[in-house]
């Protein structure tokens, strides 16, 4: 049995810090770097691809390879059309969820600097039931406090700046971290603190490691399709969130049975390689991890496939993070839950050895 992990106050402080930074996709510079500075310490060496996903590298001169990966952008927006009065209309980057945004403070990430702006909506008192509109992605609209699309411009916004929630970390009833964009910023956070543990520990792996962080998930997994192809590892567990189906309004039976503080989720699916899911219940048992199942269809929707199928095929796994209220500005996680995803990763690596084979005919 592994002794149970307990988050230092310093790693707590980085995922505020780190968590609250913007990285929408296809602009997430600034959070790489952060997480890189965060990971150094631990590790050997690093890179960067041209689109920005970050790797740091424990023992670069090893023949065989693993990876952990995460994530690293989050949903957002594009300014798409500013009208003559000095309304903004946006277009999705990644899935934004249109109807969360009335009422909700935004920035304008413009060359200029940051921009403030509401989502504004009609007041209650301006509509009747015989009228009343949902929020849809072609009725919602920014307002910068502007009143013509010049002196919009004239702030430095235009066709193409990107737009981000500004709703900072939290933690509710010490038992939840709280924030937008934990999909998947946690799981960079994760996966960095394995590598801590593997450090501070002083744990000597037979192989290469890889803590990669990987950009444009959102959009259908591009960042880990051109790493895993740059790459070429033998291994990938790949670390994402997944539905709390506990609350409200969500069906089990489409959904499945996962809840917050039950422990990680580890997926069964065409693209997780079962030799390797093995070798990860087993650790979870010897080590008194508690866990979930859940099961995926043709894919998982995560970077998992992107790896699963890369070059020759990779032998890829999922364990996910159980969260509240995905693609909203209060996406929640349990404590315990990370500790546990963090604990059951570092515990798997300690049981790969170097060179295995996890085809399943030999």
């Amino acid at each position: 049995m592994s002794e149970k992990l307990s988050l230092p106050e310093s790693s707590i402080a980085f995922l505020e810090k780190y968590v609250n930074n913007p990285s929408p996709t296809g602009f997430e510079s600034s959070g790489q770097s952060m997480w890189l500075d965060y990971l150094k310490p631990y590790i050997d060496e690093y890179f960067t691809d041209t689109y920005g996903t970050a790797v740091g590298v424990i023992n670069p001169e090893a023949e065989y390879k693993v990876v952990i990966e995460a994530h690293a952008d989050e949903i957002s927006w594009f300014v798409h059309y500013i009208t003559k009065e000095g309304f903004i209309y946006l277009r999705r980057n990644g899935g934004s969820d249109h109807q969360i945004a009335p009422s909700k403070r935004v920035v304008i990430h413009t060359e200029k600097g940051k921009v403030p702006a509401v989502f504004g909506w009609p007041a209650i008192h301006t509509r009747s039931a015989s009228d009343e509109k949902p929020p849809k992605p072609e009725n919602i609209f920014l307002d910068c406090g502007c009143q013509s699309k010049e002196e919009v411009e004239a702030l430095g916004v235009h066709v193409g700046c990107v737009i981000t929630y500004e709703d900072p970390f939290t933690v509710l009833n010490d038992k939840y971290f709280v924030a937008r964009a934990m999909d998947n910023r946690i799981g960079g956070f994760m996966i960095a603190e394995v590598a801590r543990l593997l450090k501070e520990k002083k744990q000597d792996l037979p192989f290469g490691l890889y803590i990669v962080n990987s950009v444009q998930e959102e959009v259908g997994l591009r960042g880990a399709q051109m790493i895993a192809n740059f790459i070429q590892p033998d291994v990938a567990i790949v670390t994402d969130v997944c539905h709390d189906t506990h609350t409200p309004m969500i069906d089990k039976i489409k959904q499945g049975d996962l809840k917050t503080g039950d422990g990680p989720v580890v997926t069964y699916g065409p693209s997780i390689q079962n030799n390797l899911l093995k070798l990860i219940l087993e650790t979870a048992e010897e080590n008194e991890i508690p866990f979930q199942r859940m099961a995926a269809s043709r894919s998982t929707g995560t970077d998992t496939d992107a790896f699963a199928y890369a070059g020759k095929g990779v032998a890829s796994a999922l364990i996910s993070l159980p969260l509240r209220y995905m693609h909203t500005t209060v996406e929640m996680v349990h404590k315990e839950d990370v500790s546990n995803v963090i604990q059951l990763i570092y515990q798997s690596l300690l049981k790969i050895q170097n060179k295995q084979d996890f085809r399943y005919i030999k």
